[in-house]
């Protein structure tokens, strides 16, 4: 390694302190999740957008609220619904009378941390909207283009058991999410805690913030310095290539299954996932481990599947879990 190992994790150490401190914070209100909250702060440390899927009620916005109000920085949700607008959520030219002229009237799309609360209730063009300021980092207004404050991050949830009055994600859409990650009903005794904790007519809890906007703005600097091997840049490419040309990798079976591979984003996120999960641990350099972590949450959204796949019952996250598996680690 052509850099000071040493040096570098004194850095991570200093920089990561507010990990537990968020943790132990975030543990006042939300029961288990653990994994889900990681996941965001890898998001947040990783500059990447997140896609939570799961039924009502597994806690996505309230885990999403409590860690937004942890981070000293500002937070807006918005409901999608079907009446939805794009200016409810960019802004609009309003006219002043007095003056004549046209004031911009910011939305709420305006703000640090989104929480898009069931994105797939509002129509094509609402989700459009959004996804262009998540891609671009910025929003057009008249004729006037505003960038978008850093950190800007948005944390999508969907519903996957009701599709009446909903509107799918577009396959291509989706692959704007860094991470997409799937809420799983808590365990017998994790929801025991859950309900002596939340049966009140109104649970209050103390919470302040425990990270301001700029700490999280340095710590992201200190993980993009964290090194990674080109041995674990191939192990990357292995996987992704895997999921375009299952029969080269030793997967012929897999070949009729899988209608596209994921992108080359997808081999970006991953490294940049891996990074800030490699800070989450404390590390300087990212290990096998470290994509084996996050892979699947890389990568159930960007493999898309065919309707023979479907018959059999066959899913995207079997598909990247038997490549895992096949893939030669280094």
């Amino acid at each position: 390694m052509t850099f000071d190992l040493t040096q570098l994790n004194e850095k991570i150490k200093e920089k990561s302190l507010f990990l537990s401190a968020l943790e132990a914070e975030a543990a006042k209100v939300i029961v288990g999740q653990q994994g889900m909250i990681r996941r965001i702060i890898i998001g947040l440390l990783s500059n990447g957008h997140i896609l939570l899927e799961g039924v009502p009620g597994l806690a996505k916005t309230l885990t999403i609220n409590t860690l937004a109000r942890l981070i000293d920085t500002s937070f807006n949700r918005i409901q999608f619904t079907p009446d939805l607008l794009p200016a409810d959520l960019l802004g609009t030219l309003i006219y002043n009378q007095k003056n004549g002229e046209f004031n911009v009237k910011k939305g709420p799309l305006f703000s640090n941390i989104i929480l898009a609360d069931e994105i797939n209730r509002s129509p094509a063009k609402v989700q459009a909207a959004l996804l262009e300021a998540m891609q671009e980092k910025q929003i057009t207004i008249g004729d006037t283009s505003y960038k978008l404050e850093e950190p800007f991050l948005v944390l999508a949830t969907q519903n996957p058991i009701e599709q009446e009055g909903t509107y799918p994600l577009p396959e291509a859409q989706v692959d704007r999410f860094m991470l997409k990650l799937k809420v799983d009903y808590p365990s017998a005794e994790e929801e025991f805690e859950i309900i002596k904790r939340m049966a009140h007519p109104n649970p209050k809890f103390d919470l302040k913030p425990v990270i301001t906007k700029q700490a999280v703005l340095e710590a992201r600097t200190v993980v993009d310095e964290i090194y990674i091997d080109d041995k674990i840049f191939k192990y990357i490419v292995s996987l992704v290539m895997a999921t375009r040309d299952p029969a080269k990798a030793g997967l012929a079976d897999l070949e009729p299954l899988i209608e596209y591979g994921a992108s080359p984003r997808a081999s970006i996120n991953l490294a940049l996932a891996a990074k800030a999960n490699a800070f989450i641990h404390h590390r300087g350099y990212v290990t096998p481990d470290d994509i084996r972590a996050i892979g699947m949450d890389v990568l159930r959204h960007r493999v898309l599947i065919t309707y023979e796949a479907e018959a059999e019952e066959v899913s995207s996250e079997d598909i990247v879990q038997r490549i895992f598996e096949v893939t030669e680690v280094p």
